[in-house]
């Protein structure tokens, strides 16, 4: 067999340098906890907790009765891609064509294109933090530079136009930004994106990738574009998908909105990678952008309840500071106030990790800490869960972190 050294020599160096995803990984070691079992409940996991809508079900149904079981287009069903255009125009007031839309396999891999399309090695990529997991690894994989602008609770976890401004370079190619965010569920105005939008207007040569997939689950009035700014429009790369919105998390199914030239280019690496996505989750996204937003807002409004009810819990428990999320279902809570203290074996919990792994042992309740989001004096919990599991979740999360010393 192998020995670890050996393994790392014969593999590439991009896969050595890439981390391994922090929320799939805890999701996994609750999963084997679980299997022993032990009663977890799971807060880790980015995945709405409601069944896909009956109404997408039966067109994937239909899909099959029709025999779309071939290869599909490489950037997507042209009817799946003139649903999103339409969608775009009438929930965004954007105006698309479907040359500019491209479908992949996921939000995930719709990202991971646009990032391989654009970045050269050592071309920088600006990134609010906190930021997703993935965002830095996939700028890794592409041999481009992260550079960070940091935020806090205080701020809501949003940036200035000053702090954008002083993270420019020369290298600087790629601004890259969600909004509803995760990890904290941060929501950006109208009038914060125009004046990020300004500050882009000043630096024609970087693009902005701005990942929408939280888009409806969002208890502001309205979800804001940055694409909506004329000024910018075609520096602008929407990433948004039906995982979230429509509880589709295993259908695979995400999409770009871009300028022609970049969606030719996420068309030409898709066309030598994986080609078309899944055909039969295309036609049940058809069904979903048309049939309208009713499920969507019937989730939305648990969520929105949920929200309330663990933001009163988190409040309660001491040592522990939050906001209040206006938007996806996650909240980010500060708990730097552990680090240093000791579980009942006498270990000292010296980072979010830590804290988050004494949470599974001792609490039985699975979260990421934030170290893999880009700030370590803060955890990630999912709200996507049943009212009486996140009750049971935050009395276990209280009266584990009351063990400590």
């Amino acid at each position: 067999m192998l020995s670890h050294k050996n393994i790392m020599s014969i593999l590439s160096d991009r896969i050595n340098n890439l981390s391994e995803s922090a929320t799939l990984k805890m999701t996994k070691l609750g999963r084997e906890l679980a299997a022993k079992d032990v009663n977890v409940i799971s807060l880790s996991v980015g995945e709405p907790d409601f069944n896909t809508p009956e109404h997408v079900k039966e067109a994937a149904k239909k899909a099959l009765d029709e025999n779309y079981t071939r290869y599909s287009p490489v950037p997507g069903y042209p009817d799946l891609r003139q649903a999103i255009v339409n969608k775009l125009k009438t929930e965004n007031n954007l105006d698309y064509d479907i040359s500019q839309i491209v479908v992949s396999t996921g939000a995930k891999q719709s990202l991971s294109n646009v990032i391989l399309t654009l970045i050269n090695p050592g071309d920088e990529v600006i990134i609010p933090t906190p930021y997703w997991v993935s965002y830095s690894e996939m700028v890794t994989l592409a041999e481009g530079k992260s550079v960070f602008i940091n935020t806090s609770i205080e701020s809501d976890f949003k940036i200035t136009p000053a702090q954008l401004e002083a993270a420019i370079t020369p290298k600087s190619k790629l601004f890259m930004f969600s909004s509803p965010n995760n990890p904290t569920g941060t929501v950006y105005s109208k009038d914060e994106l125009a004046a990020l939008a300004k500050v882009f207007e000043k630096h024609p040569n970087i693009y902005i990738l701005s990942d929408e997939i939280y888009e409806h689950i969002n208890f502001v009035d309205k979800h804001e574009s940055i694409a909506q700014f004329p000024s910018i429009k075609d520096r602008v790369i929407i990433v948004n998908g039906f995982s979230k919105a429509f509880a589709m998390t295993g259908w695979r199914l995400g999409y770009i909105a871009a300028n022609k030239e970049i969606a030719a280019a996420n068309d030409k690496l898709q066309g030598q990678t994986t080609s078309g996505t899944c055909s039969i989750a295309q036609r049940a996204g058809i069904v979903a952008y048309e049939q309208g937003l009713d499920t969507v807002n019937e989730m939305k409004k648990a969520f929105a309840r949920r929200r309330q009810l663990v933001y009163d819990l988190l409040k309660d428990i001491p040592g522990v500071k939050t906001n209040l999320p206006e938007g996806a279902f996650y909240f980010f809570p500060e708990i730097s106030s552990f680090f240093g203290k000791k579980d009942a074996d006498g270990n000292v919990i010296k980072n979010s990790a830590d804290l988050a792994l004494y949470l599974l042992n001792v609490g039985h309740v699975a979260t990421v800490g934030g170290d893999s989001f880009g700030n370590d004096n803060y955890i990630r919990l999912s709200y996507a869960a049943s009212d009486e599991s996140l009750v049971e979740a935050l009395r276990r999360i209280k009266e584990a972190l009351g063990k400590l010393s």
